[in-house]
């Protein structure tokens, strides 16, 4: 993904070669293509003015600085304002706690919560070394569970045969105290989605939460990337209902055009916590907005910047 903005970019920083210096008349054609760029891949508007007036003040305000040329000086600023507007740093889930941990895995149907559920089972696992245990709370669409016990089955990973009769909180309970008994690090729950948001989801979902002990369990929802703003919107609404403490967006290896990764947590004040990239249950990242900044700029333009940037980082301790 982020093929054409990256192109974008590229064309945008052209404005800059063979310039002496930064100024406001030859960066104005600059801003002007990357604002286009950024709106053409469904970034929220007011999250491009935000981070353009913001590119703007840093670069009118950057020391010239011998041996660095303005286009360098530029990226590197369109890079920092790109990380910052996505999050500065990577949050992952507050694991630092006695268990076992309630994650519950919210958002609409086919947006890959299911799937997601599976695979931060197993980076868990994997990765922190914590023992895991998967619980279906989706009544709605039984398939899911199938789906889940599945993926399960297919890691070696422990799960619970939910009895879907139940309401959805009593299961998201039942499975808790089934995590306990088998002295469990995390539960991970499956819960129901819809295809739109709806007052019935939230008023399900909050119940299941309030539920669950001891009441403040991670809440991660997961979003497409290729759905750009509706994500968005969809994030703001989950978030204003039951209070969300991550996003996860699914997809982010298809064609989406980065609207939902470069909004989503200006536009809500939740962080990104995991991005998936790939159908396979190891295709599963920690979300760096550094690093995906870096991709957006493309790879050559990030192989520059971080040559660039020690230097820059050199001169401007020289030059306070």
């Amino acid at each position: 993904m982020f093929d054409n903005l990256s192109e974008k970019f590229s064309d945008a920083f052209k404005h800059l070669q063979g310039k002496g210096k930064i100024s406001e008349s030859n960066i104005e054609s600059a801003l002007k293509e990357v604002r286009t760029a950024l709106l053409e891949a469904d970034v929220n508007f007011k999250v491009v003015k935000s981070f353009i007036a913001k590119v703007k003040e840093e670069a009118l305000g950057e020391k010239v600085l011998r041996g660095v040329d303005p286009e360098q000086q530029f990226i590197k600023i369109v890079h920092d304002e790109l990380a910052a507007v996505m999050g500065k740093e990577n949050e992952e889930v507050d694991l630092e706690r006695p268990g076992p941990v309630p994650v519950l895995v919210v958002g609409l149907n086919g947006q890959g919560k299911t799937t997601f559920s599976g695979k931060l089972s197993l980076h868990l696992k994997n990765k922190k070394k914590k023992n895991i245990l998967l619980v279906p709370c989706d009544t709605f669409r039984p398939a899911a569970k199938d789906q889940l016990i599945t993926l399960a089955k297919s890691m070696d990973m422990d799960y619970f045969d939910s009895d879907l009769s139940m309401h959805p909180k009593d299961i998201a309970l039942a499975g808790i105290q089934a995590a306990k008994e088998q002295h469990k690090d995390v539960v991970i729950i499956d819960t129901a989605g819809r295809l739109h948001v709806d007052e019935e989801l939230m008023g399900e979902l909050k119940e299941v939460k309030e539920a669950v002990p001891p009441h403040n369990p991670e809440v991660l929802m997961v979003a497409d990337a290729m759905t750009g703003q509706e994500a968005v919107n969809v994030a703001k609404s989950f978030h204003e209902a039951m209070g969300l403490t991550g996003i996860v967006l699914s997809k982010m290896d298809s064609d989406a055009r980065g609207g939902a990764a470069l909004s989503i947590r200006h536009v809500t004040g939740v962080p990104i916590k995991y991005i998936s990239t790939g159908e396979k249950m190891k295709d599963l990242e920690l979300f760096h907005p550094d690093r995906l900044a870096g991709r957006i700029l493309d790879m050559e333009m990030s192989s520059l910047l971080l040559k660039k940037q020690k230097m820059l980082s050199t001169k401007m301790k020289r030059n306070p």
